[in-house]
């Protein structure tokens, strides 16, 4: 344990610091999974807005140094790439399907 008062101050933040970053990273682990079982099921709209929701915890992750900067873009572009081509491949079969 921590001699000083400060030094057990910082210790006390350190551990509510971890739970909310814990917290913080769960929840984006489960947003993801989220946004890969709409891809799986072939929703557009449910990834689209799946996405949104991920886009958003990561970027505010990466603003609280729980996740690298880098780290957030490259996950966020994965997934991004992955819903977009689920809408591409959606519309096709859409506007094939109304030429016939």
């Amino acid at each position: 344990m921590a001699n000083t008062k400060s030094a057990q101050k910082q210790a006390k933040q350190n551990i509510v610091k971890r739970k909310r970053n814990l917290a913080r990273r769960t929840a984006i682990k489960t947003s993801v999974k989220k946004v890969l079982a709409a891809v799986e099921q072939s929703s557009p709209e449910a990834a689209q807005a799946m996405l949104r929701e991920a886009e958003a915890k990561m970027a505010r992750a990466s603003n609280k140094s729980v996740m690298h900067k880098n780290t957030a873009k490259r996950k966020i572009s994965r997934l991004a790439k992955k819903v977009a081509a689920l809408t591409r491949s959606k519309s096709k079969t859409t506007t094939a399907a109304a030429k016939k």
